[in-house]
């Protein structure tokens, strides 16, 4: 930016006994901007300063009178910021000298030339410029550290009003900010002095663990979650991410702790509801079918078609309601937790094998064409628990018959990818519109149409399937076009080698 000409802005006082410096001196000074003021003798330049402000001072050290040292010593008494530039004979440099130890700005020798004039009061000016904007900069830096500092006060004061837990740790693990809320949650004393490793506040392994995993990314694509429990009651949800400088450096880990200790009872209390209400409509279910099948095999003699109809229609519906039963208590045990535990080496080609054989008489039924696709060589075995793979793949192949019609193509295949097992189950079926396709593993949600409205089902199968395979470490991916059909497709990590 270019420097402000100040000039205009400056006066000059000139305090000299000869007359003829005095108006060199102003000639000179005016046409360069300045506001000059002249005096004789050093009390009245002492007398001119009190009534109006001067920033630069030529004083004779050689006057009647006052002594110019005196003038001098009275000048910084009534303001030290101006600056005295003194005027003195060859005779008298030592004085000069001996003024400038004093606190004058410089001196300048007579005679003097007019550009020996301009450069000493242009350095003075330059001098004055400096001065202010350092001053300038001073005070700006002072409003940006108050701005600060008010600023870290309300960031403070919002954080320890959260009713969420926040603890805040730098790159090595130490603690360097918990809110109220967290150490009430922890039971931690509020005064509780921070700067230890997170393990000196929190006991828990798997929490440490996080606050270490967080620290190690350098971005924050996504949030690190994890749950723990404390005590006998109290479960925990912490929520963490990286702390990002501009240039992406992890600066340490910011976690958010929330008490979901009522969420969890209410889960509990719902998937008891749903085992009890399920287990308690189960069994008259499964009465009523049966007894409609049994009326329906004795009236097959009698060929009453329209009873008949009506009596299908009521077995279909009872079959579909214990479906929906089983169904929801798949999802119950799947939200509870209480699924993929007991698990085990699992090969997926005799399982799929297997499936594709127990599945064999409702393909037939509609004519259609299966496919089974796998390696010459066994595929690596996958840590799982056989029950969920059963109901994943069982799932997955019986939509296919459903939804593709008489005499279509069903494909079953696996093969090994880098770091897991790839399954496909595609059909030549229905399809799915782009629409729906972010949609079909939302409970209860079935794609409706002409074609298949009369396909019975719950719209819990695909939940169930996503439920399971999030359980197991795996992924599901779905393409699909209308009369085009569908492929899903399954990634399943192998097992750890003992």
């Amino acid at each position: 930016m270019k420097p402000q000409n100040t000039s205009v802005n400056l006066s000059i006082l000139v305090i000299d006994d000869e007359q003829s410096i005095r108006d060199g001196s102003e000639r000179i000074l005016v046409r360069m901007g300045y506001q000059v003021y002249k005096a004789s003798r050093g009390s009245e330049g002492l007398a001119i300063l009190a009534e109006n402000s001067a920033s630069i001072v030529l004083l004779d050290l050689k006057m009647p009178g006052m002594d110019g040292m005196e003038v001098l010593s009275r000048i910084h008494h009534m303001d030290p910021q101006i600056l005295v530039i003194v005027i003195t004979g060859y005779a008298t440099i030592e004085t000069a000298i001996e003024a400038m130890k004093k606190g004058a700005y410089d001196f300048i020798p007579k005679p003097f030339e007019p550009d020996q004039l301009r450069i000493v009061i242009n350095r003075a000016r330059e001098k004055i410029r400096l001065t202010e904007e350092a001053r300038r900069l001073e005070q700006e830096r002072q409003r940006n550290l108050a701005d600060l500092g008010a600023e870290k006060s309300r960031v403070r004061t919002i954080v320890e009003s959260l009713p969420n837990g926040v603890l805040v740790t730098n790159i090595q693990g130490q603690v360097v900010l918990m809110n109220p809320a967290f150490c009430w949650l922890m039971g931690i004393p509020i005064d509780q002095e921070t700067g230890k490793p997170v393990e000196s506040y929190v006991q828990d392994t798997g929490f440490c663990n996080l606050i270490k995993a967080i620290c190690q990314k350098t971005s924050r694509e996504s949030d690190s979650t994890y749950e723990f429990l404390v005590g006998e009651d109290k479960y925990f949800q912490a929520i963490g991410r990286p702390v990002l400088s501009e240039e992406g450096e992890c600066l340490g880990a910011v976690v958010n702790l929330t008490d979901v200790t009522a969420m969890k009872v209410l889960d509990r209390l719902k998937s008891e509801f749903v085992a009890k209400v399920s287990h308690e409509l189960r069994s008259p279910l499964s009465t009523i079918h049966e007894q409609l099948a049994l009326v329906l095999r004795d009236m097959a003699e009698k060929e009453s078609s329209r009873d008949q109809y009506l009596l299908s229609r009521a077995k279909e519906k009872t079959q579909g309601m214990i479906s929906l039963i089983g169904d929801l208590l798949d999802l119950s045990h799947i939200e509870a937790g209480n699924v993929c535990k007991e698990r085990q080496p699992v090969r997926v080609d005799d399982l799929l094998k297997n499936i594709v054989d127990f599945l064999g008489t409702r393909f037939r039924s509609k004519e259609q064409s299966i496919q089974l696709d796998l390696p010459e060589t066994p595929l690596p075995f996958v840590n799982a628990d056989p029950m969920a793979l059963e109901s994943i793949f069982g799932n997955l192949i019986t939509n296919a018959i459903n939804y593709t019609p008489n005499f279509g193509h069903i494909c079953v295949s696996a093969h090994r990818v880098s770091n897991g097992i790839e399954v496909n189950v595609t059909d030549t079926g229905f399809g799915i519109e782009a629409r729906h396709l972010d949609q079909i593993f939302k409970r209860f949600f079935r794609v409706k149409n002409e074609k298949t409205r009369f396909i019975t089902g719950t719209g819990l199968g695909l939940p169930i399937v996503k439920g399971l395979l999030d359980e197991l470490g795996g992924t599901i991916q779905v393409q699909s076009e209308p009369s085009q059909g569908s492929a899903f497709t399954v990634f399943l990590p192998i097992a750890e080698p003992d």
